[in-house]
């Protein structure tokens, strides 16, 4: 190689490795706002969200157009009850980026729990015009046409959400909700019971085991819908409408001591509901205890004058008690308040 040649050669490689091996690798810089984002996200997961605002703030701050950051302290607000602040972060998202599917889902379901159904569909449908193979935006649909009450379009909604996901627990919840409106009880069951399959160890959806619980007293399945009574109010002991529903479901199965316990804790909630004083009655009367159960059947009547199902089930203990007039006395107050049962039971008991 003569001198000219290798002059060049050299200061090629010299320009060369001076680009190569001296250039800055962007790729490991990391700017402020990143860091505050991915810390404000943990304290997201860890439910510190108040904490989370104020460092999305100032992700916000370093950069305007974070539509992530806007979509997380929406996602923030909404869990601290601050729901007029959580749509504005949210819309604000949307105008940064107008293709952000995840913003409009949480529009979606924002105006959905606000009871704002026509804005919350509005959204839906904006959505579903970027993303048409979304399994939660076809839930989405089919939670809004169940509150429209259509029933058919909404278990089908349900059903496209499936298919696009077969673990999507919630999609069969709501067919269970859907089936139970429906009165279709033995699907309502089992579309339950196969989302409830899809349960982690940390995760009870209580409000599908309440649902199958009534669906399962309807189908005079009483033990297994204490069972599920029972996951329920482990979970939430003071619903006294639970209680009353396990009792009575309680006395079905012939555990009437167990029925008045839950009778009695559903009155220790609420002192003036007639049903409660009714039902224990009942339960009362089964166990023998004539005079406590006609004195729960006189306060569930001084609650509810016109409350017919009392007047025939005080009836019952006072014909066990012997007291055949004063049980007819019941019967016809009963018919003459339009109970159909008292009908009958006139006729079978007092006529002769």
């Amino acid at each position: 190689m003569n001198g000219i040649n290798k002059i060049y050669f050299t200061l090629v490689f010299f320009l060369f490795s001076c680009q190569f091996f001296g250039q800055t690798d962007t790729s490991k810089i990391i700017g402020p706002e990143i860091a505050i984002y991915k810390k404000a996200c943990k304290l997201i997961d860890s439910l510190e969200y108040k904490k989370a605002i104020t460092l999305l703030k100032s992700v916000i701050k370093i950069d305007p157009f974070h539509y992530n950051a806007y979509n997380k302290m929406g996602l923030a607000k909404i869990k601290t009850n601050d729901f007029k602040g959580a749509e504005k972060s949210i819309k604000q998202a949307i105008r940064i980026l107008p293709d952000n599917v995840e913003s409009y889902k949480m529009l979606v379901d924002l105006f959905f729990e606000e009871k704002r159904f026509s804005e919350s569909k509005l959204y839906l449908d904006s959505a579903m015009t970027l993303e048409i193979n979304d399994p939660e935006l076809y839930y989405f649909q089919a939670k809004l046409m169940y509150v429209g009450k259509s029933y058919k379009p909404a278990l089908d909604a349900c059903l496209k959400a499936i298919d696009l996901n077969p673990y999507y627990m919630d999609a069969f919840f709501l067919r269970g909700e859907i089936r139970f409106a429906m009165k279709e009880y033995n699907y309502a069951i089992k579309e339950i019971t196969d989302g409830i399959s899809f349960e982690s160890a940390d995760f009870i959806h209580y409000q599908s085991y309440k649902t199958r619980a009534l669906a399962r007293f309807l189908v005079h399945d009483y033990q297994n819908a204490i069972n599920d009574w029972n996951v329920y109010l482990e979970a939430f002991p003071e619903d006294e409408a639970g209680l009353i529903s396990r009792g009575a479901n309680k006395i079905e199965v012939g555990d009437h001591t167990g029925a008045i316990i839950d009778f009695d804790e559903a009155i220790n909630l609420n002192a003036n509901n007639p049903v409660s004083y009714n039902y224990r009655g009942v339960a009362k009367g089964e166990n023998k205890q004539f005079v406590e159960a006609i004195k729960d059947f006189n306060t569930s009547i001084k609650l509810k004058f016109d409350y017919g199902a009392a007047y025939v089930n005080r009836a019952a203990v006072k014909f066990a008690s012997k007291d055949k007039r004063g049980a007819c006395e019941d019967l016809n107050k009963a018919d003459s308040l339009g109970d159909e049962l008292a009908v009958s039971l006139i006729e079978t008991y007092c006529t002769h």
